[in-house]
């Protein structure tokens, strides 16, 4: 055992985010390394036990943290996503979930051996999914927009349907169990249930409309936001258990469609805490696992259920309430198969096992085996299969990592053409027709409108570029423009053309120390690079052998040459900047900017040579 309360929480924290940097490096799905670490140091090893640990403490850390959590997640809810996708979104979050709860109910009650009642309970409960397992593989897996979006809206909207599910049923068998029947708590769950979701709305109401008028300082903008969670979960909560989820997704919607720019703001810092959760969390519930309860999960009739829930329950439901929403098959296949349960099952389940068992369902002592079977069975099989089918079924978006390139010019153009010959996919964006009339005759991809628009975010599909150039004339344009997409696609991912100025020999304005990698060299700025390509230079590429070094290959060029990108042979594009220091290996492939008739000088002294 930890000798200590503090090294626990330590190391809880160390291991959940070194399961996800494990799962970064080896391009594993994070929940289930996750998954696997908390049983080694919990049950196996034994060297924590969080629920005794914690002791008293330890349920009110879970809601909290789901909560906060379920609210990041309805944070990025905005309701133009559902363009196009609005009429499958709401069947599968109602119709389909409906299904999903009358067959899992029979599933558990015929296959598992529980009761109608407790059958009943946990039926409704096993609909979720959630963003603690779904957000995960969704980055890990790069699906198209329409099913990732379908995935994303679905997990979070029906968690919190899921725990009232759960509690409706409960309370229904309660008052048909009953030798004195009474309505009164019936009534008083719907009262709440409508209660937690106004109230979730007046939460967030209520702190758009203080951030839009000025009453909350920039700095305390975040704290004020999860207070103001924790304050919705927590008054819902109490009034009837499992109505705060509803509540803070409540709130979570609704601040993200009042369009305050302060909120977007606050996003990725947001969804950096709500990392450091799920890792937390999900460390601590594997690891306060019991190792009978594991034992017991590969009993046959929880190996029955699970394999039944996932392979014709959830696709049945996705298929029947998907019919004539326009969906194609291959995306109801998709979407009908992905479905594992996370956090919010393995919490909510612990709860409902005390209070059946306190109720007289002696049969719920099975049910927090059956919710870690069928948690751990779902996050294995769909975090190792999403990426793999998504490719089979043409859902995903394949090949190398590609570029976004801001700005349109007759360099950008050239440099996106030399990318497309190696098959990396391209794009120019700019809001000037004219400026991308270059990109145009060339036949480059390009999309008209402002990058930092909000049409921008909701229209162009972002998911194929993994790197960010902004070349535009303006240096601080491109400064703004790194300084945006940073959160998004990584420091080591985005690149400006340099600020440098040719009268004073470096810039000494503020946009050269923020915002994005210089791209290629200091010296060489925009206005260079274009007078080059005017001038007759062109972009080639030379492959580094053991024969011709790179050694050889920088001492043949002159300082006019520009060197911009290496093709690795994985097909990894890693671009020339001031601030990475990078040093070409045998089998990589440089694409240089250098003059035409010098280059041809060299090739004719190289073939009389040989």
């Amino acid at each position: 055992m930890v000798p200590s309360l503090l090294l626990e929480v330590m190391l809880i924290f160390f291991l959940g985010i070194g399961s996800q940097w494990v799962a970064w490096r080896y391009r594993m799905p994070a929940i289930v390394v996750m998954a696997v670490t908390g049983l080694l140091i919990g049950p196996i090893l034994g060297f924590i036990n969080p629920e005794e640990d914690f002791g008293n403490l330890y349920h009110p850390i879970i809601s909290v943290a789901v909560a906060i959590i379920l609210f990041e997640g309805s944070l990025n809810l905005s309701f133009k996503e559902l363009r196009g996708l609005g009429k499958p979104v709401f069947r599968i979050s109602t119709f389909g979930a409906f299904i999903a709860w009358i067959l899992g109910s029979l599933t558990a009650h015929y296959i598992a051996g529980l009761s109608w009642a407790v059958a009943f309970v946990i039926g409704g409960l096993f609909i979720v999914t959630g963003p603690t397992v779904i957000m995960p593989l969704l980055r890990q897996s790069k699906l198209k927009p329409r099913p990732a979006k379908i995935l994303k809206w679905e997990g979070i909207i029906v968690d919190p349907i899921g725990a009232l599910l759960a509690v409706f049923a409960f309370e229904i068998i309660a008052y048909l169990t009953a030798n004195d029947p009474d309505g009164t708590k019936l009534l008083m769950f719907l009262a709440a249930s409508i209660f937690a979701g106004i109230f979730g709305w007046f939460c967030g109401r209520g702190i758009g409309w203080m951030f839009e008028t000025g009453y909350i300082p920039e700095f305390l903008k975040s704290p004020a936001v999860f207070t103001v969670v924790i304050l919705c979960f927590t008054v819902a909560d109490e009034i009837m258990h499992e109505t705060g989820l509803l509540s803070v997704t409540a709130m979570g919607i609704t601040l993200a469609n009042m369009g305050i720019s302060s909120v977007a703001d606050m996003r990725h810092f947001k969804e950096n805490i709500s990392i450091l959760l799920i890792s937390a969390i999900f460390i601590m519930l594997t690891a306060s696992l019991q190792l009978e309860t594991i034992l017991h999960i590969f009993s046959p009739s929880i190996i029955g259920y699970v394999i039944l829930m996932m392979f014709l329950v959830r696709p049945l439901s996705i298929f029947v309430s998907t019919i004539g929403t326009g969906l194609t098959f291959n995306e109801k296949l998709l979407v009908g198969w992905i479905a594992p349960r996370g956090i919010v099952a393995l919490t909510v389940s612990s709860y409902f096992a005390t209070i059946l068992l306190a109720a007289g369902y002696p049969d719920a002592e099975i049910l927090t085996a059956l919710t870690f079977g069928l948690v751990f069975f779902t996050v294995i099989a769909h975090g190792f299969s999403i990426g793999w089918l998504a490719k089979k079924l043409n859902l995903s978006v394949e090949g190398r990592p590609g570029t976004l390139i801001v700005g349109s010019n007759v360099f950008t153009v050239e440099l996106a053409k030399s990318l497309a010959k190696v098959n990396v996919p391209i794009i120019i964006v700019d809001n000037s027709w004219e400026r991308l009339k270059v990109a145009r005759e060339a036949g480059v991809p390009f999309y008209h409108e402002e990058m930092l628009s909000e049409q921008t975010e909701y229209h162009l599909d972002t998911m194929p570029y993994e790197y960010l150039i902004a070349a535009t004339d303006s240096r601080s344009y491109n400064s703004l423009v790194c300084t945006t997409f940073m959160p998004e696609y990584g420091r080591t991912n985005v690149f400006k053309v340099s600020p440098y100025d040719k009268v004073y020999g470096t810039t000494t304005e503020i946009v050269s120390k923020v915002g994005g990698r210089i791209l290629f060299r200091k010296e060489v700025n925009l206005e260079d690079l274009i007078d080059k390509i005017n001038n007759g230079f062109v972009l080639r590429q030379t492959t580094i052998t053991e024969q011709y070094t790179y050694k050889q290959y920088r001492d043949e060029k002159d300082e006019e040459t520009v060197f911009l990108y290496i093709i690795k042979p994985s097909g990894q594009i890693k671009f020339y900047s001031e601030e990475m220091r990078t040093v070409p290996s045998n089998g990589d492939i440089i694409v240089s900017l250098m003059p035409r008739n010098k280059e041809k000088a060299k090739i004719q002294a190289r073939l009389e040579s040989e």
